[in-house]
């Protein structure tokens, strides 16, 4: 095999393997931005459903009667 042929083989299998390390680094860092968010998602859904039980409870604690014409006369009746 002629030098300049091994030595480019050899230059190529190095940019290669440079290539997948980053890609493997990139691959990691999103990885983990996925796990991230999928935490603050989980958070922020918790958060939501307390707001909704917090909002029900409140609405069926302080439900307003219905207006009776015969009970609730005006004062000047």
């Amino acid at each position: 095999m002629p030098t300049d042929l091994l030595a480019n083989m050899q230059q190529a299998i190095i940019d290669l393997q440079s290539q997948i390390a980053f890609l493997e680094d990139t691959v990691e860092a999103l990885n983990l931005r996925v796990a991230e968010q999928s935490r603050e998602l989980a958070d922020q859904q918790r958060q939501l459903q307390l707001l909704y039980q917090k909002i029900d409870s409140q609405t069926t604690a302080n439900t307003i009667a219905p207006f009776d014409l015969l009970a609730d006369k005006p004062p000047h009746y």
